[in-house]
């Protein structure tokens, strides 16, 4: 019989191999699930995988690569310096979304005003609010001790109430004849996150993304302050007999991450998705989670992770649009990423061993 066997110490070969294996194992589940729905299985995998890259069209796909895994790689480092300190922010998306609003809200006040200054300050409004929704479950935990992972998820819903609200009342374009939705950014050159190099997909928020990981991986390997999340989450007791203020930390976390959430929403709002809308958010804030577990929790990790990720997406649509693969199919498929990399992840801390049963 098979037995599971604790490892005295995590295993680094399975650390960096179990990613891959989930990744292989769930196009094996997913090519199953894509069959019992009648299509062909070989096909709808490498739609999703190949046919992006190395398609008829993917001259006009790889730039999306960077549009859609921007976001991703961006949310994703602010969410695992959180997790590799033991501090759980599953509300991302809320930040998300509250990051455009304050960002697109800055840029719509000077309407129709032309300044280079506005674009700089929708970076800073977008980062303060991600920010402020991201402080909220740190300070009511530090204060009345609350869940931080119930107290970030339940604002989500808080959020997408005020973004509906906003894209029907307060920013609702003037000139849009009833129609809810803010202005387009892309006809307002100083507020428009447009490319930086015709026809790459490359703006800000890729630079932003790509910032963020070389920061977060000199703050992990290089400052004491990442010597503090990595202890914090490896050794809660040896942490605080090491003088790591707990307070501090969650605060730092929670508030880092929703800051860098809130650059996402507001570099998406201002670039890709063009205006404030009902249907804005198309769930980044929860996939991030998937690429910051997918990427090991580590800056280089995640830049891969969200790569794949957006590809998926890419694919993902193709499927959609050229299979007729139903959204919710394609949804699974990525969710299924997450859940084969938690039951595989196992090996890192426990080998399987060939036991015989004991004889009575």
């Amino acid at each position: 019989m098979l037995k599971l066997e604790k490892r005295p110490q995590p295993s680094r070969l399975w650390t960096w191999v179990t990613p891959i294996l989930a990744v292989v194992i769930t196009m094996l589940a997913g090519g199953a699930l894509f069959a019992a729905l009648g299509q062909d299985p070989v096909e709808a995998i490498s739609t999703i995988f190949w046919q992006p890259l190395f398609g008829e069209f993917a001259f006009y796909y790889r730039p999306q690569l960077l549009i859609k895994g921007a976001p991703l790689v961006l949310i994703a480092i602010g969410l695992s310096l959180g997790f590799r300190a033991g501090i759980w922010n599953i509300g991302a998306e809320g930040q998300y979304i509250v990051g455009a609003l304050a960002g697109a809200g800055v840029g719509l006040a000077f309407y129709p005003t032309e300044s280079w200054v506005i674009f700089p300050l929708m970076v800073l409004a977008g980062a303060i609010g991600g920010w402020v929704w991201g402080t909220i479950p740190a300070l009511l935990k530090l204060k009345f001790g609350t869940n931080e992972i119930l107290v970030s998820l339940m604002l989500v819903y808080v959020a997408e109430q005020l973004l509906a609200a906003m894209a029907l009342g307060l920013m609702k374009n003037p000139e849009g004849r009833g129609f809810p939705g803010s202005r387009n950014f892309r006809q307002y050159e100083s507020a428009h996150n447009a490319e930086l190099i015709t026809g790459t997909g490359m703006h800000w928020g890729v630079v932003a993304a790509m910032i963020a990981v070389i920061l977060a991986y000199v703050l992990l390997s290089r400052h004491i302050l990442g010597y503090h999340i990595r202890l914090a989450g490896q050794a809660p007791k040896a942490a605080r007999f090491a003088g790591v203020r707990s307070a501090r930390l969650i605060l730092f976390c929670l508030g880092t991450s929703g800051a860098l959430a809130g650059l996402a929403g507001m570099f998406e709002v201002s670039g890709p998705a063009g205006q404030v809308s009902i249907d804005f958010n198309v769930g980044y804030g929860f996939t991030a989670i998937i690429v910051a577990f997918l990427g090991r929790l580590h800056p280089l990790g995640i830049l891969l992770a969200g790569t794949l990720l957006a590809l998926t997406y890419i694919g993902g649509e193709l499927a959609q649009s050229n299979m007729g693969l139903p959204a919710a199919a394609i949804q699974l498929f990525q969710g299924m990423l997450l859940f084969f990399l938690l039951a595989v992840d196992v090996l890192t801390n426990f080998r399987v061993r060939l036991s015989r049963p004991e004889v009575a």
